[in-house]
């Protein structure tokens, strides 16, 4: 990612996090309309785990800057994340949620080349937790 690329989804972060609950709220809702499949990977209440996104996706901005850094925390998360059985199609899933809570929670603001940059992140950080198990 370039620079521009980082300050531009860090800024749109910086609005989502503004909205910390209604935004995890949106998600888990589009995911669950999209993947209703998908409720059964998580506990009844979604409090902490909502919570889990947003500090996720913050501790993401924190370090764009340390792509070895980032890689070694998804690798991590995405060993645990196939320990509680979430399988690779999960994954298009939730970029799609992802990607419909930022437009729908930017609205005008969430331009073509903010979704190319968090088309961009998002499908680095699906790839690098899907083959953590096939790397050392």
């Amino acid at each position: 990612m370039t620079e521009d690329d980082i300050a531009l989804v860090r800024e749109s972060f910086a609005q989502l996090n503004r909205r910390r609950t209604e935004t995890a709220v949106l998600f888990y809702g589009r995911l669950f309309e999209i993947a209703p499949e998908t409720r059964a990977l998580f506990k009844d209440d979604l409090a902490i785990q909502r919570a889990a996104l947003m500090e996720f996706l913050a501790v993401v901005m924190a370090t764009l800057r340390d792509p070895r850094g980032l890689k070694i925390l998804l690798r991590k998360l995405g060993r645990s994340h196939r320990g509680y059985g979430v399988a690779d199609r999960h994954y298009d899933q939730v970029g799609e949620a992802l990607l419909w809570t930022l437009r729908t929670s930017l609205g005008e603001g969430f331009g073509p080349q903010m979704e190319r940059v968090w088309t961009t992140l998002y499908a680095e950080i699906a790839s690098t937790m899907m083959t953590a198990d096939l790397e050392a």
